[in-house]
């Protein structure tokens, strides 16, 4: 079975915990910190891959985790790393956000690799926050918590050349007389339900690569007859090749509906280079019907050839015409690895709301008032001190007075609940 569409969940690995710890030796009484670093999650990647052929791998498994980083230890030792999730996906994969349909990644290049989610950074150990006055400190940091994500992957073959055309034109029997492709070929419309890719090998060596797109219908741009899931296998193309049936009823109204639901679909579809090509010339009632076709098609300013797939004849002359157009449209530019997509919430983004949700119940939202709640040790004093005097210098507790809020009120920041005090 072929999918070209999956979606998934994601998640990077969580950040070891810092530890809080003194040395312990025999006739040192007064041993410093000693807590090591959490080691930092593992992120989310994706590598485009030459080995697949769909997205069916993601159709069985929808939830997909990275490792956790390992917590800190004594003498400062610092936790292991979380191991990195590598995904492969298939050449040609889109990689969006499932919630808003932002294009997150595009694999266009073998062994492109993308990080989607970058692990949480592990939490700092008391090491770092001895000083002067605080010798010995019983604060730490928790690891930061990793980034969830549902994903949307849209598969869009990669083809040097698009075969399209009505039902039972012949395209699948070209492709496979001019490659090594074996698609499953048959006398009635819809025999191919998904797109086939074979490799042409010319003459000097050259070779191009060809996609047999399912036959399009009328309707086909707004969804009829599957024909979003087998158009968006033409946007990748160069150059086309238009496969009309010579024993249609009426190859030229087939030819014109083609390009009206192309153009519908994505005007730069029917913008894009084409090759009309009649076929089943060996027929006596197409040769007849032939020179109507090539006068109006010329008329319309495109390129026209007749061939026959079945005994060969033209195919040669209508490939090396192929190959011509395809050396004249210009190569898309391969996008670098230098600057992989990572999300992740921006550490300076210190803006906070504060809701009033009952009498006494109040709710504070941020993303970094959030992050730090979740990498504090609320148990010990220390770091209880330390969080008010963030709380205090990001403005909150200044906003939460001025709100309103009283002693004994009740104040939700992420998932911690905390009672105001004095």
């Amino acid at each position: 079975m072929f999918y070209d569409e999956a979606k998934i969940n994601v998640r990077s690995g969580d950040g070891g915990d810092g530890m809080i710890s003194f040395r312990q030796e025999k006739f040192v009484r007064l041993g410093g910190p000693d807590g090591g670093d959490g080691g930092r999650g593992g992120d989310v990647i994706f590598v485009a891959s030459t080995h697949m052929n769909s997205l069916l791998n993601f159709q069985h498994q929808k939830h997909h985790r990275a490792g956790n980083g390992v917590h800190g230890t004594v003498q400062n030792m610092t936790g292991a790393g979380g191991q990195d999730l590598r995904l492969e996906a298939p050449v040609g994969t889109i990689i969006r956000n499932a919630a808003t349909g932002d294009v997150l990644a595009d694999l266009t290049q073998p062994g492109q690799e993308v990080v989607i989610l970058s692990g949480g950074r592990g939490g700092r150990g008391n090491i770092h926050f001895a000083n002067s006055r605080q010798q010995a400190p019983r604060v730490a940091e928790r690891g930061e918590p990793g980034q969830e994500l549902w994903l949307a992957l849209e598969l869009k073959l990669i083809a040097d050349v698009g075969i399209v055309g009505v039902p039972n034109a012949g395209k699948s029997t070209l492709l496979s007389v001019v490659s090594a492709a074996r698609p499953k070929i048959g006398d009635y419309p819809f025999t191919t339900l998904q797109p086939n890719l074979g490799v042409v090998a010319l003459d000097d060596y050259a070779t191009m690569v060809l996609a047999d797109i399912p036959g399009l219908i009328e309707g086909a741009s707004a969804g009829v007859g599957l024909g979003h899931d087998f158009l968006r296998h033409v946007e990748r193309t160069r150059v086309l090749i238009h496969l009309l049936d010579g024993m249609a009823v009426d190859p030229l109204q087939d030819w014109k509906m083609i390009n009206d639901e192309l153009a519908l679909y994505n005007p730069a579809l029917a913008a894009k280079p084409q090759l009309v090509v009649l076929n089943k010339f060996d027929l006596p009632d197409v040769k007849e019907l032939e020179p109507l076709l090539r006068e109006a098609i010329s008329e319309a300013g495109q390129p026209f050839m007749s061939i026959s797939a079945v005994t060969g004849e033209g195919v040669r002359p209508m490939l090396y015409e192929v190959k011509k157009m395809l050396d004249a449209q210009p190569v898309d530019a391969a996008p670098t690895a230098a600057e992989p997509v990572v999300i992740r919430p921006r550490i300076e983004e210190r803006a906070f709301t504060i809701s009033r949700e009952d009498g006494h119940v109040w709710r504070v939202r941020g993303k970094e008032i959030e992050r730090i709640v979740s990498m504090t040790y609320f148990e010990f004093d220390d770091a209880l001190m330390r969080f008010q005097t963030v709380l205090e210098k990001m403005g909150i507790t200044a906003a939460l007075t001025q709100a309103g809020v009283k002693v004994g009120d009740t104040v939700y920041i992420g998932d911690m609940e905390l009672e105001w005090g004095e």
